[in-house]
């Protein structure tokens, strides 16, 4: 996969990246499906396919159970080849999501990620929204806390995971990037991608596939394509953050995504 710049950032990422909430959390999640949290040997293998496919970037959160330290200790010496997002602001203990954006939250979440993830800076963290968006990015001084870790060189790029179109919208215009949801049955928060443009800000996607709830089709493949087709022909995207375990599904998503890409 040819890398695309991360709106003004500096960072490379590929127009596909690895969603890793199921290397680490198995309740609470929207999955269509139960499934059970792979073993390190099962994870490995799904990174290193990740890696032969052109993958770089690597989607985590400390909501999502033991992802981070998981590839803390899964990544090693091959750290340095992949852009590293996670994520603060959201916690999730007793099947429960606990949020605080406070300045002093926020600072000890990356600190603790950097810990748990086993580097010296962390590429992307973006404030995980409990839905509050406006409230979060204009009076927690969440955003405050992150770009003083952008200054002291913890962080490379700060951003928020929105779950409002209005979010989308402040965060693209003020934020290095914003991660939102766009696929061809959500498409409220595609007003965000204009604003990105002109601030020259990165645009991740989430929930591209739907979180796995595609409208059931005669060919599911046709489907993920369309549905990346549909995203990635955005100018304003740079990678759609898809959540797989399965190396077999992951291959298929590449594929699908490079036919996106090249393809009319």
């Amino acid at each position: 996969m040819v890398l695309r710049p991360l709106g003004k950032t500096g960072l490379l990422v590929s127009p596909l990246g690895l969603g890793t909430v199921k290397l680490g959390r198995s309740q609470g999640v929207k999955y269509p499906r139960p499934f059970e949290i792979p073993d390190d040997h099962a994870a490995a293998a799904l990174l290193d396919t990740a890696r032969s496919l052109g993958l770089n970037l690597v989607d985590t959160a400390p909501a999502y159970g033991r992802s981070e330290e998981r590839l803390g200790a899964l990544l090693g010496a091959s750290r340095d080849e992949w852009i590293i997002c996670t994520k603060a602001g959201e916690e999730f203990e007793n099947n429960v999501s606990r949020f605080d954006f406070s300045p002093a939250a926020i600072t000890a979440s990356v600190d603790r990620s950097l810990r748990r993830l086993r580097t010296d800076r962390l590429d992307i963290v973006l404030l995980h929204s409990d839905g509050h968006d406006l409230e979060i990015l204009e009076r927690s001084g969440a955003i405050d806390a992150l770009q003083r870790a952008k200054t002291s060189g913890k962080v490379r790029a700060v951003g928020a995971s929105t779950k409002t179109p209005e979010g989308a919208i402040l965060a693209a215009s003020r934020c290095d990037l914003v991660m939102l949801t766009l696929n061809p049955h959500t498409t409220a928060d595609e007003p965000a991608l204009q604003h990105a443009q002109r601030a020259g800000a990165g645009v991740l996607i989430k929930k591209a596939l739907d979180s796995g709830h595609l409208p059931h089709t005669s060919n599911s493949a046709d489907a993920v394509e369309n549905a990346l087709r549909f995203v990635l022909a955005r100018p304003a995207v740079t990678s759609v953050i898809v959540g797989t375990i399965n190396p077999e599904h992951l291959r298929a998503n590449a594929a699908a995504a490079q036919r996106a890409l090249t393809s009319p």
